[in-house]
Formats: structure tokens, C-alpha cells, sequence
């Protein structure tokens, strides 16, 4: 099986999964992919989207039901939260959608969000809002990363399948690092 059949086949749901969790790079992954032709760009924005906004949502809900008991069994997590909790209580709505371009406050954000008392309905629309630029700004940048990328790539033939093993590779490695270190 080539790389653009492995690519098509799978790179929607892994893009949901990734965009699930904390997604930057699989999105500019799928970016990349769709300028290359291998995913439809409008439908990769539109799994990001509908997945960056799911992941928010599900953790405003989870801090809104059980915030301090979430924060108390992953102190890690907690540790996120003495910045975050100022800006949430001095600019509630921009920090609705800062969260989601802060690096490290994707997860805790949104259930310290959840925690104060900020409506369902307007953290859901700033959640709307902020999913939708981020899918277009690191789904872009995706884009524009194939586009430059391209002009070597013609160059080298099959080297995009290593580059984005190496990437993925890169990545996996880099949040396995950094876990490691939040659990220490």
C-alpha cells in the first residue's frame, strides 16, 4: 500500500483523534497532506473544526461536573492553572479562546473555564469561533508548508513518506518527553 492510500484511508480519523487531544501538527500533517492531494482540504477544516470545538466542549462539561476532583487526581494538570485561573477571571471571553492557541492549556482551559461562571451557551459560541480560526490558521500553515515543500519534494521523489514518518516520528517523541516531565 502506498503512502497516499495509507493516507486517504486513515488521515481523517487521525486528524479527528488528533485534533481531539492537542493537534497542531496533525493538523498542519493534514494540511500538508491535502495540498500534496491526498486529503480534500475543506473536509480536513472541517473534521479539525468539528473536533477542536468537541475536545473544548467536553472538557468545559468535565470541569463544569468535576473540576476539583479532576485537578486534585492529576496535579500535573493543576500546575497549569495559577496563570490561567487570573486571566479566566480577568478576561473570562478572551480566555475562552486564547486557550485553544496557548501551548499547555487546551485541557486545563477549558475545565477551569468550566469551573467558573461562565455560561454553556457562550463559552460554546467563543468555542465555535476560536475552532474555526485555529483550524484555518495551522490548516493553512499545513498548506503552505506543502506548497514550499513541494518544489524540494519534486526534487526527491519518495522523500515525503520519510519526511512525514520523521515528522510524526518527531512528534510522538516530543510529547512522550514532555509528559514524562509533567509526571515528574
Amino acid at each position: 500500500m502506498t503512502a497516499a492510500a495509507l493516507i486517504a484511508a486513515h488521515g481523517y480519523w487521525i486528524l479527528a483523534a488528533g485534533c481531539f487531544l492537542e493537534g497542531e501538527t496533525v493538523l498542519v500533517l493534514a494540511g500538508f497532506a491535502a495540498h500534496r492531494g491526498y486529503l480534500d482540504p475543506a473536509t480536513v477544516f472541517a473534521v479539525a473544526s468539528v473536533s477542536a470545538f468537541a475536545s473544548n466542549q467536553f472538557f468545559f462539561c468535565l470541569g463544569r461536573r468535576h473540576g476539583a476532583a479532576v485537578l486534585a487526581r492529576w496535579p500535573a494538570l493543576a500546575r497549569h492553572t495559577v496563570g490561567l485561573r487570573r486571566l479566566i477571571e480577568r478576561h473570562p471571553s478572551g480566555a475562552a479562546v486564547a486557550v485553544r492557541f496557548l501551548y499547555g492549556t487546551r485541557i486545563a482551559g477549558p475545565i477551569l473555564i468550566g469551573m467558573s461562571t461562565m455560561p454553556s451557551s457562550w463559552f460554546a459560541m467563543l468555542n465555535a469561533l476560536s475552532a474555526i480560526a485555529w483550524a484555518l490558521l495551522f490548516g493553512a500553515a499545513g498548506w503552505i508548508f506543502g506548497s514550499a515543500a513541494g518544489h524540494l519534494l519534486r526534487e526527491f521523489g519518495q522523500l515525503e513518506v520519510w519526511l512525514l514518518g520523521a515528522l510524526a516520528l518527531a512528534f510522538l517523541a516530543w510529547r512522550l518527553c514532555s509528559r514524562t516531565r509533567e509526571t515528574r
